[in-house]
């Protein structure tokens, strides 16, 4: 038996079962005309062989990494510009680079089995690899490479650490590119809480999240963003293989002890490559002088990286927001709770309302506690499917007084999204990704909006970002089976399906009463093909969450449309149209698991029903 180290591409057609189901002939002559254009020339330029067809994928062998992603990048180049029409031909394709079992022509191996699990999570028309091969390749090629995260892959015990791989952008110059290779780069790693008391876990991390938003205001620093820091929370690191890991030149760490009304912060900027100090100081102050504090860190951050500080760069460090202590506090207290709320708590979600509140009594003037009170009455009222303030008059209220706030902008779009004022949503989503690419909520709201606008694909690509930025979150992912299913990408759905269930799993052992997660567990059972086991946990949601509109929903319109249970669905969808209100309506129209049934008559009866008492509602409230 032999074995060999060797670079593993492994490629598949996306959605092509749904292409075949559409136009059989014309789909496979296009794909043998691919491979024989574009797919085996451009193995064969890179030194490569194809040693195995599996129907409309293939896997591909190489000398090097390097090659296998230069033939990868190749491959889909080619094949977007060949494919221009309204239903194109799109590969996902893996890489990775791992001890080969051969065997005659064939090989088999982990090294293989990694490869085809990195093209499942590739996206539509990327190229997906693992860290192994990222770090092989990485300044080797003029490409990028976006962290995915860690990937649990099905068979394979250690979780994959999966990087997409992309080319630079056309306007991205050799001499722009250079000039981003050489620019600064910092993670700040979360504070570490040295108060003795686990209740102030929010002040360490809104201090650690503040001056990651402090220094991401400088132009000459680049910053990771808060999500890829705080993966490190709570683990001792080795800070060169972090600055490694992250791309960065410097790593900043420190701690924070909060005791009646002092605080002490430490904190030490280090040299990624060197390991040595560039600056390390410890600060002693009195609680009130937080706010000067935190510029004086991020002043000394930049002055110890030999960066000239503008004026207006300094100007929007120093402004907080709110100069009431007591606010910020409880502001900080509210932003930490909000990433549980997230996970479709309402309870949680009230408190943070609550806490805002008080804090806009003691200012009514502190816009990101007004945006804070916006993003969450969006999640009651769109995520979680509760009556009350759907967030437009907060979201307004932030934007007046900072239009810089990408979540506020996020909260309008989704707000209009729901009132199918999907152009006037559009440019708020757009203003919150320009504003911050790299927000959860803004890049949440934009996979939905195109979802309902049917740009199903572009959803699928916000959905998934998502769903690395929140490494908890379940809604995303249980958003991308429908956005997948929509493409009739069932690799993707199921994919997704695997995702949503690990995430919402750790959920319900917690809360087991969850019905929001107990909601897309469901779903994603039924995508996996575990009927039995969705029918069952479907009876306990039932029983236990019976009021949660939004659940009941999906149950009706993905669970039961996927076990294809069309009678079922509309049982559970005509109760539910006889009391909604017009956001969920207009969802409802444009939903695409609901297109198996969008002709049946007693669909169209629900919907002119329910059409006709909405219009009746509204003509009586004037």
């Amino acid at each position: 038996m032999q074995r060999k180290l060797t670079a593993i591409l492994s490629a598949d057609v996306v959605g092509y079962s749904g292409l075949m189901e559409a136009d059989e002939a014309g789909t496979h002559a296009r794909l043998k005309d691919n491979r024989a254009r574009i797919f085996d020339p451009a193995v064969s330029a890179s030194g490569g062989r194809v040693f195995k067809l599996l129907g409309d994928g293939a896997l591909a062998e190489f000398p090097s990494v390097v090659s296998a992603v230069e033939c990868a990048l190749a491959i889909q180049a080619g094949t977007a510009e060949a494919e221009r029409g309204p239903k194109p031909l799109r590969y996902r394709i893996g890489v990775n680079l791992g001890e080969m079992i051969v065997d005659g022509d064939d090989i088999y191996g982990d090294g293989v089995n990694v490869a085809a699990r990195l093209q499942t999570l590739a996206p539509v028309g990327g190229v997906a690899v693992s860290r192994l091969v990222r770090d092989q390749v990485d300044g080797k090629l003029a490409c990028l490479f976006d962290d995915m995260g860690e990937h649990q892959v099905k068979n394979i015990e250690r979780p994959v650490h999966v990087f997409s791989v992309r080319r630079p952008e056309p306007d991205m110059t050799e001499a722009n590119t250079d000039t981003a290779v050489r620019k600064l780069a910092v993670c700040v790693l979360p504070f570490a809480n040295m108060s003795g008391d686990a209740e102030q876990e929010y002040f360490s991390d809104g201090i650690s999240e503040d001056i990651i938003t402090d220094l991401s205001k400088v132009s000459a620093l680049a910053v990771v963003s808060r999500n890829s820091a705080f993966m490190y929370k709570g683990k001792n690191v080795d800070l060169p293989k972090v600055a490694r890991e992250l791309k960065v030149s410097h790593v900043l760490e420190g701690s924070v002890r909060k005791s009646g009304g002092r605080v002490r912060i430490t904190a030490q900027l280090i040299d990624g490559a060197t390991n040595a100090h560039v600056w390390a100081e410890r600060y002693d102050r009195d609680l009130n002088d937080i706010f000067a504090l935190q510029d004086e860190i991020s002043e000394a951050i930049v002055k110890a990286l030999k960066l000239k500080l503008l004026p207006e760069e300094k100007k929007a460090i120093e402004h907080r927001g709110t100069e009431n202590v007591e606010a910020y506090n409880l502001y900080l207290m509210a932003r930490q709770y909000s990433v549980v709320a997230s996970l479709g708590d309402p309870r949680m979600a009230e408190s943070i309302i609550r806490l805002c509140r008080r804090a806009l009594e003691l200012d009514a003037n502190y816009a990101q506690a007004w945006a804070l009170i916006a993003v969450t009455q969006v999640n009651l009222r769109f995520y979680m499917g509760l009556e009350g303030n759907d967030g437009l008059e907060a979201a307004e209220r932030a934007i007046a007084l900072d239009p810089n706030l990408a979540e506020a902008h996020a909260a309008k779009g989704v707000v209009l999204t729901f009132a199918a004022d999907h152009a006037g949503a559009l440019v708020e989503v757009e203003k919150a990704l320009a504003l911050d690419p790299d927000s959860y909520e803004a890049t949440k709201a934009a996979g939905r909006l195109h979802y309902i606008t049917r740009n199903r694909e572009t959803a699928v690509r916000y959905l998934e970002k998502a769903a690395a930025i929140m490494n908890t979150d379940y809604w995303a992912c249980g958003m991308l089976m429908s956005a997948y299913r929509a493409i009739h990408d069932s690799q993707g759905a199921h994919r997704a399906a695997e995702r949503t269930l690990s995430r919402t799993e750790k959920i319900m052992s917690q809360d087991p009463n969850n019905g929001s997660a107990m909601g897309f567990a469901i779903e994603a059972l039924a995508t996996l093909g575990e009927a039995d086991r969705a029918k069952e946990l479907m009876k306990r949601a039932i029983l236990l969450d019976p009021d949660n509109i939004n659940m009941r929903y999906n149950l009706a319109c993905s669970t039961l449309m996927q076990l294809h249970d069309a009678d079922g669905c509309l049982d559970m969808l005509d109760p539910l149209l006889k009391t909604i209100g017009r956001s969920l309506l207009n969802w409802t129209k444009s939903d695409a698991d609901l297109d198996p049934i969008r002709d049946h008559p007693r669909f169209l009866a629900i919907m002119a029903e329910a059409e006709a008492r909405l219009a009746e509602e509204e003509k009586s409230q004037g």
